[in-house]
């Protein structure tokens, strides 16, 4: 079918590259029975696209239902997908179909997949296998035929590794998978949207047809629209209604737009020119963890030379004089910069030093404290340390070793098998 004709019986607005080449993968898929999984940021119009893959189908003349599995209650979750059978459960007075069941040889759309909870994905992987399903409180096997198109805004494989969806079913969902682009990303067709937007609700409420000024067209196109197609919707509707009159100007649309708040941008590499780019976050984590080590490191370096500060005999911080500054000593520049070796200590001495309290309780002496080795800067030695770190405070118990580390308990079993830490 010509991506003309499609746009125009979808109602679908504008001519992108990416959007263009998003409906041409639906329409191709579309006569298919192969499942489909159309990611994108809330707000693009993920459901419109399952549309026309049930329209465009052998199923057309079936049913569809829409489904958004972040608005349904975990309880209740799996009766309304699969059905139930009466006395099941408190409330289930009678017998009820679930979607799979009513919907059989048509079209469900599961928004908002990555919201279901890991008993339901393990129901909806079976129906994906072979098409089975049971109800709610019934031992009874049973069949459906339904084509399965699934949407998400989040990255279903970085919460596969967080333990919070299952792999098995994203391959299973992402046969084929489609990107709508976000609305920044279509900035030659944000003008026309705009003006269908105004268009239709000044037909529709009797008000006075919108124009733009060059300048309007452009703050409108540079504008990051956070919230996608359905932010531009409300603010053409918002003008049509509080301006009293039809040409808008760039300073009229200021008062429109919200301000974007930016977030704050992560760490990066240095390069030469003092910049930070190129590295993974699990760089960037044990990059931070290495310079806190070293900041840590200097910090007891001069904490040791003041507590010896004097004829070689230990001085208590408490005990220094008016002039300090947060327990630390004022000390000219010439009798503080002898204090930037670290003194020699036996372990009778670090013995006497006050230990310290982690967050967890446990006691850090000053020998360990004190344990310089930053010399090997390996990221690789750094993630073994704090798996071996994690595993010893545990008690090896590597499900809360894996909450400590923030990683998923599979993520953590890869690591040690990698590492041969067994």
């Amino acid at each position: 079918m010509d991506l003309q004709a499609v746009k125009q019986r979808f109602g679908i607005i504008g001519n992108a590259p990416l959007l263009n080449a998003a409906l041409q993968t639906a329409v191709k898929v579309a006569p298919t029975d192969m499942n489909v999984l159309i990611q994108g940021e809330s707000g693009v119009g993920k459901e419109s696209f399952s549309k026309i893959i049930h329209h465009l189908s052998g199923r057309k003349h079936a049913p569809f239902i829409a489904v958004n599995c972040g608005a349904i209650p975990e309880g209740t979750i799996d009766s309304e997908l699969f059905g139930h059978e009466k006395g099941s459960f408190t409330g289930a007075t009678d017998k009820r179909q679930g979607y799979f069941e009513s919907v059989n040889g048509g079209t469900i759309f599961l928004d908002e997949v990555g919201e279901l909870p890991l008993g339901t994905q393990a129901r909806l992987l079976r129906i994906l296998e072979n098409g089975e399903f049971i109800k709610v409180g019934s031992s009874k096997v049973q069949k459906t035929d339904v084509r399965v198109v699934a949407a998400s805004n989040r990255n279903l494989l970085d919460r596969a590794q967080q333990g919070k969806f299952r792999e098995d079913l994203y391959y299973r969902l992402a046969t084929v998978p489609i990107r709508v682009p976000r609305l920044s990303e279509r900035k030659e067709d944000v003008s026309l949207l705009f003006k269908k937007f105004s268009s239709d609700f000044s037909e529709n409420h009797h008000r006075e047809l919108l124009e733009l000024s060059s300048e309007a067209q452009t703050l409108l196109e540079n504008y990051p629209w956070p919230g996608n197609i359905r932010q531009l919707k409300n603010i053409s509707e918002q003008i049509c209604v509080l301006e009293n009159r039809s040409w808008i100007t760039d300073e009229t649309l200021k008062q429109y737009l919200p301000p974007v708040v930016n977030q704050l941008p992560m760490l990066l590499e240095k390069t030469a020119e003092g910049n930070y780019e190129g590295m993974s976050e699990r760089d960037i984590f044990y990059k931070v963890l290495i310079d806190l080590r070293r900041d840590v490191n200097d910090l007891k370096k001069v904490v040791f030379g003041l507590l010896d500060s004097q004829d070689g005999q230990q001085v208590p911080v408490s005990s220094a004089s008016k002039q300090d500054i947060g327990g630390f000593r004022k000390f000219p520049l010439h009798e503080e910069s002898r204090f930037l070796q670290p003194p020699a200590h036996s372990q009778s001495e670090l013995s006497t030093y006050p230990k310290s309290r982690t967050e967890d309780g446990d006691f850090i002496d000053a020998e360990t404290f004190g344990a310089d080795d930053t010399n090997d800067l390996s990221l690789e030695t750094k993630e073994i340390e704090l798996i071996r770190l994690a595993l010893t405070r545990n008690n090896g118990k590597r499900k809360k070793a894996a909450d400590d580390l923030g990683i998923s308990e599979r993520t953590l079993y890869r690591k040690i098998k990698q590492y041969e830490l067994e």
